[in-house]
C-alpha cells in the first residue's frame, strides 16, 4: 500500500497541501502589515474577521489534502474571557497544530520561526508569544507576557499552550511545564486523540523523521483526529499560589479523560536516559531520580554548569573529606528539607556520611549527560593524587557515580588503561585509551557488569519511537517502594 501511494496519492496530495499553504501567505501577510499592539487588543475589524473565516478555510483544505476528512470535536470552546489559556495534550506530533489552525489561538513559539518562509508569516498572524533563545532573560520575560495576556480580560486572542513541552508518544502525560498555570487564571484542558489503525502520526525526538512521518501519513487514505474541549477547570487559591500544584491537578483530569497514566518524568530525564556518550545509563540508574531532587531543589541542569565549577572547586578544597546532612546543606547553602534529605541519601554511607565528589560527578553527568569525557576529565582532578593519578579503586568511584549504579567491578578496563601495569593512571592516559576504543563502556564494562549475573540490562540503541521504557507509568507511580541508595 506504501508503495503504490507514493507514486500516486502521495505526490498529489503533497502538492496540494503546499499549494493551500502559499495561498493563505498572501491573506496573512496583508493582514499582519502595520499590526500594532493596541489594535491587537481592539476587536476584529470587519475585514479581518472575514481575512480569519478565508484562513480557516484555507488551513482546512490543507488538513483536508492530508487525509483529515473530517475532525471530531467534542465539548465546547470557551470563550476567552472565561477561560484565556488552552492547554493542549498530549502532544505527539506537528499536526497538533490542527487545533491552532481552527482556533487561530496564539502559540509560544521560537523567535526563529517569525523568519521561516511562508509559515513564519501565518504564524505572525496568530499573534504568538515569542521566545528568543540568545536573550537570557527570555523565559523569564515569556511568563511575563503571558500573564499580561491572560489578565487582559478577553481583550487578547486565547494562548494555546502545550504544557508537556515536548512531543512524547501519549503513553502517558509527562510533568507539566507551570507556565501556563503561573497567571493563576482559568485555563480549558483540551485532550487530542488519533485513532488510527497505524501509528504514523507520532514524532518524537527518537524515531522516524519528520519527512518520513508527512510521507507515511500521506499514504494514508484517511486520518482521523479526535479534538476534546473539556470544561474550564478554575483554581483554587491554592493552586493559584502554586503553579505546581494547579499543573499536576490539570494533568490529572485530562489523563483521567484520556484514559492514561501521568509520570513525574521529563524531557530533560529523557534525554539523560538516552544520552549518546560514550558510558550509556543502565537502565535502573538511580541518576534519573537525582536529576528530579535537582530540578526540586530549584536548580536547572541546563543553566548549572556555573555552578558545577563553584561546586567542584569546592571539592577539591575538601579533597577526601566527607560530610553529614547538616555539612551538606551548608555546602550546597540550602535548607535541610525532605527533597534534600533524600538527595542525601542517593550518597549517603553507613556512617550517614557523604563524600560530596560522588554529588560533584552526578551533578556533572546531569548537566551535560552527553559529555561523558568532560565529566570524567573533571572526576580525574576530584579524586587524583598530588602527581595526577587515580588507582583502580578511585576509578570505580568514579565510574559507579558516573551510571548511578551501587556496584561495578572496573578491573578489566583499569588493567587495559594501565598498559604499563604500574597500579596507576592518569587522565592522559584514559583519554588516549578512550580514543582508541570509543565503545570502552560496551567492549570493558557493559559486557561484563550488564549481562544476566548482575541482573542490569542496558538500554537499546534504538529505543522505540516516544518515551523510553524506562519511563512506563507504572513504574513512576510506584509510591511505596522504598528509596534507594544506589550510589555506594
Amino acid at each position: 500500500q506504501i508503495a503504490f501511494m507514493t507514486l500516486t496519492l502521495f505526490p498529489i496530495r503533497l502538492f496540494f497541501a503546499a499549494f493551500m499553504m502559499l495561498l493563505a501567505w498572501p491573506f496573512a501577510f496583508v493582514a499582519s502589515m502595520g499590526s500594532d499592539e493596541q489594535e491587537l487588543e481592539k476587536p476584529l475589524s470587519w475585514w479581518r474577521k472575514i481575512v480569519d473565516v478565508l484562513l480557516k478555510a484555507i488551513m482546512r483544505m490543507m488538513w483536508l489534502a492530508g487525509g483529515f476528512h473530517w475532525i471530531n470535536v467534542k465539548g465546547r470552546r470557551a470563550l476567552p474571557a472565561e477561560a484565556a489559556i488552552l492547554t493542549v495534550a498530549p502532544h505527539s506530533s506537528y499536526f497538533d497544530a490542527i487545533p491552532v489552525t481552527m482556533t487561530f489561538a496564539s502559540i509560544v513559539m521560537k523567535a526563529e520561526s517569525k523568519d521561516i518562509p511562508v509559515w513564519g508569516t501565518l504564524i505572525k498572524y496568530i499573534r504568538p508569544v515569542f521566545v528568543s533563545r540568545s536573550d537570557q532573560d527570555s523565559r523569564r520575560k515569556t511568563v511575563e507576557e503571558i500573564k499580561r495576556r491572560a489578565q487582559s480580560d478577553g481583550k487578547w486572542p486565547q494562548i494555546m499552550i502545550f504544557p508537556e513541552g515536548t512531543c512524547t508518544n501519549r503513553s502517558c502525560l509527562i510533568t507539566f511545564k507551570p507556565g501556563a498555570f503561573i497567571p493563576g487564571v482559568p485555563v480549558q484542558p483540551v485532550v487530542l486523540r488519533y485513532p488510527n489503525k497505524l501509528d504514523t502520526i507520532t514524532w518524537t525526538w527518537q524515531g522516524p523523521g519528520a519527512l518520513e512521518i508527512l510521507w507515511l501519513t500521506l499514504c494514508q487514505l484517511h486520518n482521523s483526529v479526535e479534538i476534546e474541549f473539556l470544561p474550564v477547570y478554575i483554581p483554587s487559591e491554592e493552586e493559584r499560589k502554586n503553579p505546581v500544584l494547579y499543573a499536576n491537578n490539570v494533568r490529572r483530569v485530562m489523563a483521567e479523560a484520556l484514559g492514561v497514566s501521568v509520570t513525574d518524568y521529563t524531557f530533560e530525564d529523557c534525554q539523560l536516559a538516552l544520552a549518546e556518550g560514550q558510558l550509556r545509563l543502565p537502565s535502573d540508574t538511580c541518576l534519573l531520580e537525582f536529576a528530579k531532587l535537582v530540578r526540586s531543589l530549584g536548580l536547572k541542569p541546563e543553566t548549572l554548569e556555573d555552578d558545577l565549577d563553584k561546586y567542584a572547586a569546592s571539592a577539591m578544597k575538601m579533597k577526601k573529606e566527607k560530610v553529614d546532612l547538616k555539612e551538606f546543606s551548608a555546602y550546597l547553602e540550602f535548607p535541610v528539607s525532605d527533597t534534600l534529605e533524600s538527595m542525601f541519601a542517593l550518597f549517603e554511607n553507613e556512617d550517614g556520611i557523604i563524600d560530596i565528589r560522588e554529588f560533584v560527578v552526578a551533578l556533572s553527568v546531569v548537566c551535560k549527560p552527553s559529555k561523558t569525557l568532560e565529566t570524567i576529565q573533571l572526576a580525574f582532578q576530584l579524586y587524583q593524587s598530588e602527581n595526577g593519578t587515580i588507582i583502580e579503586e578511585d576509578l570505580a568511584h568514579i565510574l559507579k557515580t558516573a551510571m548511578g549504579v551501587s556496584q561495578i567491578d572496573v578491573t578489566h578496563l583499569f588493567r587495559a588503561v594501565d598498559e604499563e601495569e604500574k597500579g596507576e593512571i592518569t587522565y592522559d592516559d584514559f583519554d588516549r585509551f578512550a580514543e582508541l576504543h570509543p565503545h570502552f563502556a560496551e567492549d570493558y564494562l557493559y559486557a561484563d557488569q550488564m549481562g544476566a549475573e548482575s541482573g542490569l540490562e542496558t538500554l537499546p540503541l534504538s529505543a522505540p519511537n516516544g518515551i523510553c521504557t524506562d519511563f512506563s507509568p507504572e513504574n513512576a507511580e510506584d509510591k511505596n517502594k522504598p528509596r534507594q541508595k544506589k550510589l555506594n
